[in-house]
């Protein structure tokens, strides 16, 4: 079985007063707080909202 990349990310900014669309991507993340991390396994879906939302995340890779 081959290992998929992963990669920590971190909300550092305020999700209140964004768009809804950049909400749906906070929470498809599943991303609830300020300074909570999850780990996202590196998938095009995953790129394409962190891309969105780069301005109110840290990313680095797992």
């Amino acid at each position: 079985m081959a290992t998929s990349k992963e990669l920590k990310v971190t909300l550092v900014k305020s999700k209140f007063g964004r768009l809804k669309s950049h909400k749906a991507c906070i929470a498809g993340l599943g991303l609830r707080k300020i300074r909570q991390t999850v780990t996202v396994i590196d998938t095009p879906e995953n790129r394409g909202m962190i891309n969105r939302i780069s301005y109110l995340l840290s990313v680095e890779e797992a």
